[in-house]
């Protein structure tokens, strides 16, 4: 009898594994150079009259996650920030933790995670901001996360359009 329990809690375990394994995030890339990708994001904001928006976490964030698939299963925001910005998702983790470009950024991590960063066209830093003041209850709220990335889009800082 208690090789039978002791088989049906390691199923139970692999099992659990199993499920855990087939729901690990991929959304930030440890071995990525967040150095090169931002240059590479800033270049061609530049020749797209965009800007870049660094989205800083991790795959271990639960709200860095919610916030990607927040904004990836939304067609209104999503097409919002590609029409807007160039996206580098840059990692925060114990395997990386990004030191060098974060200090160049005025250490966005003081907020927690995810943090965001918005950069012109020359990778000027323009706003770094607080993802808890776009959240709503245990999620996002979609009017909050709209009005953030207009308010920072090169259409909101051209002088000309108040004129």
């Amino acid at each position: 009898m208690q090789i039978m329990k002791k088989f049906v809690v390691l199923v139970a375990l692999l099992m659990t594994a199993a499920v855990l394994y087939a729901q690990k995030v991929e959304i930030y890339n440890p071995d990525a150079d967040a150095k090169k990708e931002v240059a590479e994001a800033v270049k061609k904001a530049s020749a797209g009259g965009k800007h870049v928006f660094l989205q800083i976490g991790g795959n271990w964030c639960p709200w860095c996650v919610k916030f990607h698939k927040f904004v990836d299963n939304d067609p209104e925001i999503k097409s919002v920030v590609e029409d807007n910005y160039e996206v580098v998702k840059v990692n925060y983790s114990p395997e990386n933790k990004n030191e060098e470009l974060l200090a160049s950024l005025g250490f966005p991590q003081r907020f927690g995670f995810p943090v965001f960063v918005i950069l012109d066209g020359k990778g000027n830093r323009l706003h770094t901001q607080n993802s808890a003041f776009l959240e709503k209850g245990d999620g996002y709220d979609k009017d909050r996360v709209i009005r953030f990335f207009k308010n920072w889009s090169p259409a909101a800082l051209n002088p000309e359009n108040y004129k």
